[in-house]
């Protein structure tokens, strides 16, 4: 049986969509990148907010409209929430997130097919290139026991869940063996992991840097407040890569209170600084969203001077849209879209600015970049990876010559930026 894996949303559905691939190989399945060529589609799909719920719903009708004779699973938070409506779509099975992690089982014992044995053996490529990915995202929690008023995950996904430190070592190892230069460690809420199995993120951060030999250790999205004494002095061993992603949300203490966040400007903006004093290279993003319910003129200055005063190297922007099931939908003073809209342009603007300032002053500095995509454009080729502080970076290189550098990790000297795609610009160390 050939199959074809999609993901929308978060990157914890991408390290589900992972593991899910692995367990169909060991059961004698093969996994296609073309989703032409599948015999089972399997969608993990997303509706934190209702333009996922939209986008979830689209490509659920693209998938049957392009591979009519494929048997299709939808599984993830929209096929939870929305079950109803999920199977007036036409799938064939809908395995909710409580049931996900026996996905695999379900589909062989409901949707049976001959698998494809020899077609699977016949390939060395290990399952992440195949599925088109360059890093392996590991799962190592799920679930939420925070309730911020704008989130419905708490809803889809349920109670914090941690797996045993023993399990992720065993899974890094495996992408060790396949050649894999770096993994991603993301949850629901990943600095709440071991709170159910009496550990925590920075004991779980020890054991991977003793008991693997992964180049490379990335860290998913991070609340503020689960930053730990003793978290900083992990990033002194060099394969914990210098880059955090810590959603901020909003620069107003009082949009911060009714979005029910458990930090405060000044807490964040001291922890910026500490960050960035303790770890070199460090780069520090994160998440804002516009137009929360009542955002007045003044909380939209503050928010707009917390991003200049952070100066983060990108932001995720996300416009405020009432997300059925959650406290923010019913609250009063919801802000028109005009003003939403202009106001996102305006912060665009602002990141895209410092994104830009940021990474020139890069100029002339060596990274370690792990290179991962490379094309041909006639007589040169184009190869791009993430330097260690995530920054994509582009080498130019004569033709055919890019292709044997992808999946390996180089060092460059950073030349410039190109300011249309910000990207930096860079020359292979000798």
């Amino acid at each position: 049986m050939r199959v074809h894996l999609k993901t929308l949303g978060c990157r914890l559905n991408e390290a589900e969509l992972e593991i899910w691939a692995r367990e169909f190989e060991v059961a004698g399945c093969k996994i296609v990148a073309e989703l032409e060529r599948a015999d089972l589609l399997i969608l993990n799909s997303c509706a934190v907010t209702q333009d996922a719920v939209r986008k979830s719903r689209g490509l659920v009708r693209k998938l049957l409209r392009e591979n009519p004779k494929a048997k299709v699973i939808l599984s993830g938070c929209y096929a939870t929430l929305e079950s109803g409506e999920a199977e007036s779509l036409g799938v064939d099975l809908i395995v909710s997130n409580r049931d996900k992690h026996r996905l695999v089982d379900i589909a062989l014992e409901q949707l049976p097919s001959k698998p494809a044995i020899a077609d699977f053996e016949a390939s060395p490529e290990p399952t992440l290139f195949r599925m088109g990915r360059h890093r392996g995202f590991i799962k190592v929690q799920d679930g939420c026991r925070h309730h911020c008023s704008y989130c419905i995950v708490t809803l889809a996904r349920g109670e914090e869940r941690s797996r045993k430190i023993d399990e992720i070592l065993r899974q890094i190892q495996e992408h060790e063996d396949q050649g894999i230069g770096e993994v991603v460690l993301t949850g629901v809420h990943l600095g709440g992991y071991g709170s159910d199995l009496n550990s925590n993120l920075c004991l779980l951060i020890e054991a991977i840097l003793k008991k693997t030999r992964i180049p490379r250790i990335r860290l998913g999205s991070l609340e503020p407040w689960d930053i730990s004494e003793g978290f900083i002095e992990l990033f002194q061993n060099p394969r914990l890569m210098p880059h955090l992603h810590l959603p901020i949300q909003s620069g107003s203490d009082a949009i911060l209170k009714r979005m029910a966040r458990r930090t405060r400007r000044g807490d964040f903006l001291e922890l910026v600084h500490r960050l960035r004093s303790g770890v070199a290279h460090m780069n520090i993003t994160t998440d804002i969203i516009v137009g929360f319910p009542g955002e007045s003129d003044l909380d939209w200055a503050q928010t707009l001077e917390i991003a200049k005063l952070a100066d983060f190297g990108d932001i995720h922007i996300f416009s405020f849209s009432p997300r059925s099931g959650t406290a923010a939908a019913l609250m009063d003073h919801q802000v028109a879209s005009d003003i939403k809209s202009s106001r996102s342009r305006e912060l665009h603007q602002t990141n895209q600015a410092q994104k830009i300032a940021r990474m020139t002053r890069l100029a002339g500095e060596t990274r370690e970049v792990l290179f991962e995509a490379h094309q041909n454009q006639g007589k040169q080729d184009l190869i791009s990876g993430y330097t260690t502080d995530y920054h994509r970076l582009a080498v130019v290189l004569p033709s055919g010559e890019a292709s044997p550098l992808s999946y390996t990790i180089r060092t460059v000297k950073i030349t410039g930026v190109d300011e249309k795609s910000a990207c930096l610009t860079g020359a292979l160390c000798a």
